[in-house]
């Protein structure tokens, strides 16, 4: 073995050691996040649900129906949008309209774009029906419990409040595909985003819930700055801190993401459009999140180092403290065992999906090719 192929194997042997140190803080940290105490709230504002939708989505009228049962005490009005009266997803709302005629379900069809970012065009077209004062946005792959939206709005309550969102854990239809990429979700995902929060290091606002109110909507010039933005999630909670001494809240709520992945393509195509997004956001952020995958570090490290105690302790560490994550998430979020040995593989994925989000040049997004430039913004190819 050469001096600078040994050179190598204890630089990876040492990135291996702090991503197995990482990745038990992390586990940790999910113990954390999902054991804080929600203080309950005592003034419920009616409710504007903005739900945008496009296709018949795998599960989708059992995941809008969990938002027409919804335990709350006041008032609340169900927006859906589509482009297209042709959309799989406007006979789902009509059955739900006809399931539950008490409710305020309203259905936008309006295929005016303002922007490369379709979801937000949809938005902005759903905009002018919000007719309360308080605004939950959610995406249509979502599971949630009844008592979801009043756990929502009570975290959103405190003085100072600017935006609540929601962690989320990833449930697979059915087969490997599927479980891959609901394993990214809960053992990269959520684990980072708990000790980002514990660290104070995390200012995470994530699509799959953000509530606020109409004059913190308003103050924020509702969604046209975002019509050209991949990351608008993110770019909605930047805007509403930007203004001074408000605050956001991610409250031990566990929705619950669809997987529906059926194939490997789709799962890297799904994944590099996430990674992008983050590497645009906080670059420097995300090549630090080298360390979250140590286990491509460790094996290199072990062949170059082949018979080192040390390289073969880091791999065994490793392997400890992947497993030690899963089971915290499976434990404390109540899940579904994954199959152990399935670790592996998915750690492989999520290392090359890293690495290849610097190299792509552009993403896929709904079928569309965009090319993203250093400030997010997105341009159809």
């Amino acid at each position: 073995m050469s001096d600078w192929a040994s050179a190598i194997g204890w630089i990876f042997v040492a990135i291996a050691l702090i991503g197995a140190v990482y990745t038990f803080a992390a586990g940790c940290a999910v113990g954390w996040f999902l054991s804080r105490r929600e203080i309950p709230g005592d003034k419920f504002l009616p409710v504007t649900i903005l739900k945008p939708l496009h296709g018949g989505e795998a599960g989708l009228r059992i995941h809008l129906e969990e938002f027409c049962t919804q335990d709350y005490p006041a008032a609340v009005q169900i927006i859906f949008g589509v482009r297209e009266a042709s959309d799989p997803a406007v006979a789902v709302v009509r059955s739900l309209q006809k399931a539950w005629p008490h409710l305020d379900i309203e259905l936008v069809i309006d295929g005016r774009i303002y922007g490369a970012n379709l979801k937000i065009s949809n938005l902005m077209n759903m905009e002018r029906k919000i007719a309360h004062p308080v605004i939950v946005l959610a995406d249509s792959d979502i599971s949630v419990s009844p008592n979801y939206l009043k756990r929502v709005v009570s975290a959103l309550q405190p003085d100072g409040m600017g935006f609540v969102t929601c962690a989320y854990v990833g449930r697979p239809m059915g087969n490997t595909w599927s479980r891959l990429s609901a394993m990214s979700i809960n053992y990269h995902f959520l684990p980072s985003v708990a000790l980002g929060l514990v660290l104070k290091l995390a200012k995470p606002c994530f699509g799959p819930t953000i509530a606020f109110t109409r004059k913190t909507f308003d103050e924020f010039g509702g969604f046209t700055p975002f019509a050209n933005l991949l990351a608008d999630d993110y770019e909605i909670g930047r805007a509403i801190l930007e203004k001074k001494g408000v605050d956001f809240c991610v409250p031990p709520i566990m929705i619950v993401h669809a997987c529906p992945e059926v194939s490997g393509r789709s799962v890297f195509v799904h994944e590099l459009r996430w990674a992008r997004t983050i590497r645009i956001i906080d670059p420097l952020g995300f090549a630090g999140s080298v360390i979250t995958h140590p286990l491509p570090f460790a094996l290199i490290g072990a062949v170059l180092q082949p018979g080192s105690v040390v390289s073969l302790t880091a791999l065994l560490l490793v392997v400890i403290s992947r497993l030690y994550v899963m089971y915290q998430v499976d434990s404390k979020a109540g899940m579904k065992p994954a199959s152990w040995w399935l670790f592996v593989p998915r750690d492989l994925m999520s290392a090359a999906v890293f690495f290849g989000a610097y190299l792509v040049k552009s993403i896929t997004w709904r079928g569309h090719q965009f090319r993203v430039d250093g400030d997010g913004v997105l341009v159809q190819r």
